[in-house]
């Protein structure tokens, strides 16, 4: 029974899906086919149910996915060790919000590169079900959420924080200090907001609902530095975490309205899959994450 058969299989169980698995393989999907049909042949019996161009399990192929997923693991921290302890190696895949995401490339990127030159990071953006989704068909390594809490018992919270927000608008705004302001009182005032129904959008969207509320932006934009950039020139109002407009209200350029009727509770959470390997290029980024990005 050949290794790579075996991995193969449990990239195609994990991603539920032959062309995924083919495209992150770098195989052509008739390669994995063969594999996985080599894998039916030699164990005599049907691993995948294939329905209507979809794939399920079966009890056997279940069964094989446990003892294949102990071999894989065990075949990647072999070649781990295999190199020089010294120099970590490998792809880590992470899925977050524009905002997080801007934050640890500006911020952070090039001090982890100095730390680990040989893990090389993917990142990708998503709403927050699509991250979940990601998740559990295997397509990224960890994610992180910027939205209501987060708990079920197939993921593992690595880290998490409540993170404050604030309704936020330029120095010279008519409001800007002004005390006590209802959030009706600024509702018919041009907003930049980030997109529909993404992370804290939607929580935010929901809370104005409760109050018979809705906003219509006049621009809506996953980049929440051009969203400070154009508050800073005087375009609007926005709804933002504190992390993203902390240092420009420290600076003058913007402020945070006494809005005292709209409260909404975020959070910032590290999660990944409770089956996932934790191998050692993957607990170094966990580390430095947990460290770097939950400091204040």
């Amino acid at each position: 029974m050949e290794i790579r058969n075996l991995i193969t299989f449990v990239h195609v169980a994990e991603m539920n899906n032959f062309t995924k698995a083919a495209k992150y393989l770098g195989y052509s999907q008739s390669t994995v086919s063969f594999q996985i049909k080599q894998l039916e042949a030699e164990l005599d019996c049907l691993l995948f149910e294939r329905i209507n161009h979809t794939i399920r399990l079966t009890a056997k192929g279940r069964e094989l996915l446990a003892y294949a997923q102990k071999i894989s693991h065990l075949t990647e921290e072999f070649k781990q060790d295999f190199h020089n302890s010294e120099e970590l190696h490998g792809h880590i895949h992470i899925v977050t919000p524009d905002s997080i995401c801007e934050m640890m490339m500006t911020q952070n990127y090039a001090d982890f590169y100095q730390h680990y030159p040989h893990i090389f990071l993917k990142f990708s953006t998503a709403d927050t079900d699509d991250m979940f989704r990601i998740l559990d068909h295997n397509e990224a390594d960890i994610i992180f959420t910027l939205d209501s809490h987060v708990y079920h018992r197939d993921y593992v919270i690595a880290k998490e924080e409540q993170i404050s927000t604030h309704f936020v608008t330029s120095v010279h705004s008519p409001f800007a200090n002004q005390k006590n302001l209802s959030v009706r009182d600024i509702i018919d005032y041009p907003f930049i907001l980030t997109e529909k129904k993404l992370g804290y959008r939607k929580v935010f969207d929901e809370e104005l609902a409760k109050q018979s509320l809705e906003i219509e932006p006049v621009l809506e934009i996953g980049r929440t530095d051009l969203i400070t950039t154009s508050l800073e020139r005087g375009v609007g109002i926005s709804f933002l975490p504190d992390f993203v407009t902390q240092k420009k209200v420290e600076e003058g350029t913007l402020v945070y309205l006494d809005i005292v009727d709209f409260k909404i509770d975020i959070w910032k959470q590290l999660i990944y899959h409770r089956s996932k390997w934790i191998s050692k290029p993957f607990e170094a980024f966990m580390n430095y994450v947990m460290q770097m990005e939950f400091q204040h």
